[in-house]
């Protein structure tokens, strides 16, 4: 897997129009790409980044919204039942 390599001032051009959450995302997955190198990810890299960020994100939002779980789902755009079963699935339950 071979990461794209942006020149130093484009890849400053492209953070600067970014959101903060993209931003830390774009670093984030930059460095992992740089610390395995050409070291292939077994389940692959989107189903690793969605496995890694979905628990954190479902375990913010529903403490934001003081553990409503219909509030929360509304807030994710995903209706409760979907909610509960990502819940279920990460442990959060």
């Amino acid at each position: 897997m071979n990461a794209v390599r942006l020149p130093a001032a484009e890849a400053a051009k492209e953070s600067s129009s970014q959101s903060a959450l993209s931003e830390c995302v774009t670093r984030t997955v930059r460095r992992y790409l740089a610390d395995i190198g050409d070291t292939e990810c077994a389940e692959g890299l989107h189903a690793l980044v969605i496995r890694e960020v979905e628990g954190p994100l479902l375990r913010e939002v529903l403490a934001w919204h003081d553990g409503n779980q219909s509030r929360a789902a509304t807030a994710l755009g995903i209706n409760r039942a979907t909610l509960r079963k990502k819940l279920a699935a990460h442990g959060l339950l």
